[in-house]
């Protein structure tokens, strides 16, 4: 590969050796940009619970839902006129669910839900 073929840089100025000294350099300017970013980590929860990640628990909740009125259905606990009003509750309660998730996790993380 001749000279005249490469594009990339020209000045070895910008280019880090593989240092300890260049990795550390690199590490504090990731820091530094880190410290910039526009969206806020969160704060550090010390009480013990892990955040709910509400599209989990919505899915969840419907998923539960309709395993019940499968299972009610194959013991003909109910009949298939039920299933017309029964199939969209479980779609309604994990909506319901899913809406306290936010209200209540942004009311403990101090923002305004």
């Amino acid at each position: 590969m001749s000279d005249e073929s490469y594009d990339g840089p020209r000045d070895r100025s910008d280019i880090h050796q593989n240092t300890s000294q260049g990795l550390e350099d690199d590490l504090r300017e990731h820091e530094r940009a880190r410290s910039w970013s526009l969206v806020p980590e969160p704060a550090a929860d010390h009480s013990g619970r892990h955040p709910v990640n509400v599209g989990h628990l919505v899915m969840g909740v419907a998923f539960l839902g309709l395993t019940v009125i499968w299972a009610l259905f194959e013991t003909h606990n109910i009949g298939s006129d039920d299933l017309r009003w029964l199939m969209p509750l479980p779609w309604l309660v994990a909506g319901v669910a899913g809406l306290l998730a936010v209200v209540l996790t942004g009311r403990r993380r101090g923002g305004s839900a």
